[in-house]
């Protein structure tokens, strides 16, 4: 039996399509801590306005990009939450709506590590950000 040598390339970053109703100062100041953002109102015309939360999901998994948001309901919603079944993904969502930005920031920069992790595994499943870290919340 042959052993395989290790990688010499550290593990890919992951990527994230953000959900507009996370604004664009999160998202910009995410960027700027060294997260890889791609913002949602960029990819489609009119701000992304009259895109359903499962389309931008799908369009984000077909690129590789994990979905980051904070509504936690698309868990909820079989048609919206279909395409973490078909791509075996993770979404990851603020676990409160009511944040300043900088404590959204502080949140899921925080929660990096685990974040990651997360990302770096099989779906499907949900993960709600909190302010002590991450907890799966679907399946």
């Amino acid at each position: 039996m042959t052993r395989s040598k290790p990688s010499s390339e550290p593990p890919k970053q992951p990527e994230f399509l953000v959900d507009r109703n996370l604004g664009k100062s999160v998202p910009k100041k995410l960027a700027e801590l060294g997260w890889r953002i791609h913002l949602i109102a960029v990819e489609f015309p009119d701000d992304a306005q009259d895109i359903a939360d499962e389309e931008w999901i799908a369009y984000g998994l077909e690129r590789g990009w994990h979905p980051l948001c904070k509504d936690g309901r698309i868990k909820a919603r079989a048609h919206e939450r279909q395409p973490l079944v078909d791509n075996a993904a993770v979404l990851f969502y603020l676990d409160n709506q009511q944040l300043s930005i900088s404590e959204m920031v502080r949140r899921i920069h925080s929660a990096q590590p685990e974040i990651y992790r997360a990302a770096s595994r099989k779906g499907p499943a949900a993960f709600a950000i909190g302010h002590d870290g991450i907890r799966r919340t679907w399946p």
